[in-house]
């Protein structure tokens, strides 16, 4: 892996390398911020990752407001939450510092501060998109899990309390101005967050290979992703302070964020609905959802899941297509279970009874809808069945 920190960007300015935390107040007057909003959740303050965030602002002498109220998937009672404070604290810009959700929350943040009105009226699928005009708020974005990639994103994942579902909020106007990814603010995570962090960045580069608009810049970048999950998140779960391994999962999780631009698949929308209705963690719904998802669309990614399975260092040579489509699959079911993924959905609380309410919320996501195999309604129940 590259020594140093080195800085290159997809347009996202990045900053990549242990310590690279060290350097934050440089990379914030870099973009303007003089007083930021910290965004974050209850669990960071716990950990040795914000004393080291707190200590490299204090140092320079850089006041900063603090949030840390965001919940695990985050609802847009906490956005305005956040909005208040950072209008009464005079901020001038945002810190997301943690997971998916904090820099999610944190992206919001940069909305309502910039547009006023309610989370609600940016949702994506009422057209809310045509809202955001800029300019907005400058945004640093700190990710201390290697899963979503929100660090490069254009969107933020929010739920709405009302509604009780998830709802994405996405323009280009989002992506942070600055990433900074340094693995050593990861190496404090337990093994089952790992797994599940891995698993959502690779279903992630699966999903977006997948998807049949044609973009090979992000079918590359994919593809690269995914060879750095099967080759680095079993020893980042099992050898937790290895900085190689932590490292390239950041980059893989970055790589899966670039390249979902193209778009997602079923998985999402079935995780998507498990994280609003049952509180199942994104990235572990994704991990227990993806091998029945790529079962269901085998038929029409041959040729991409034959280059999975090459990602894993598998031979296709002497193979036919299905073949090594099928043994793509089987690595990906060997994977979770080498990391310690649960098989089913059983396992992390959800019910028989739930799979109404979970059906239907999914076919309401609109990932499903550019799955590279068309799902109806008893489609998305049958995904779910399988794994419950």
């Amino acid at each position: 892996m590259h020594s140093g920190v080195s800085k290159f960007s997809f347009p996202t300015t990045i900053y990549f390398g242990a310590g690279a935390i060290d350097e934050l107040p440089q990379y914030l007057k870099d973009v303007g911020i003089k007083k930021p909003l910290v965004v974050t959740d209850p669990g960071m303050l716990q950990t040795a990752v914000f004393p080291r965030v707190e200590g490299v602002l204090r140092d320079s002498a850089i006041a900063f407001g603090l949030f840390s109220q965001v919940n695990p998937n985050p609802l847009d009672s906490d956005i305005q939450k956040a909005v208040d404070m950072y209008n009464e604290e005079a901020c001038d810009g945002l810190i997301g510092l943690g997971g998916g959700s904090a820099l999610d929350a944190a992206k919001m943040v940069q909305v309502i501060a910039g547009h006023g009105g309610k989370v609600n009226d940016y949702d994506i699928s009422t057209g809310g998109n045509e809202n955001i005009k800029g300019p907005l708020p400058q945004m640093v974005a700190i990710p201390t899990t290697s899963g979503t990639g929100s660090e490069v994103g254009s969107c933020s994942v929010i739920t709405s309390v009302a509604l009780g579902r998830k709802f994405l909020v996405c323009s280009p106007l989002l992506i942070p101005a600055i990433a900074l990814l340094d693995p050593e603010l990861t190496m404090g995570m337990p093994a089952a967050l790992t797994a599940g962090t891995g698993m959502d960045a690779f279903t992630h580069c699966i999903e977006a290979l997948s998807v049949k608009d044609f973009h090979p810049m992000c079918d590359a970048i994919a593809l690269k992703g995914i060879e750095f999950v099967a080759h680095y998140l079993e020893t980042a779960v099992k050898e937790p302070d290895n900085i190689e391994a932590r490292g390239y999962m950041q980059l893989a999780a970055m790589m899966g964020a670039v390249s979902f631009q193209k778009d997602l698949g079923a998985a999402h929308s079935l995780s998507h609905s498990l994280s609003a209705v049952c509180h199942v963690p994104h990235g572990l719904a994704n991990a227990i959802c993806l091998v029945p998802v790529m079962k269901f669309n085998k038929e029409n990614c041959l040729e991409e899941y034959a280059e999975v399975a090459a990602c894993f260092g598998i031979n296709t040579f002497d193979m036919s297509r299905e073949e090594a489509a099928e043994k793509a699959i089987e690595a990906v079911a060997d994977l979770k279970k080498r990391i310690g993924i649960p098989d089913k959905l059983s396992d992390v609380g959800v019910k028989e009874k739930d799979l109404e309410e979970l059906t239907e919320k999914a076919f309401l996501d609109g990932c499903h809808q550019s799955n590279p195999r068309s799902c109806t309604r008893e489609d998305l129940k049958e995904l779910y069945r399988e794994v419950l």
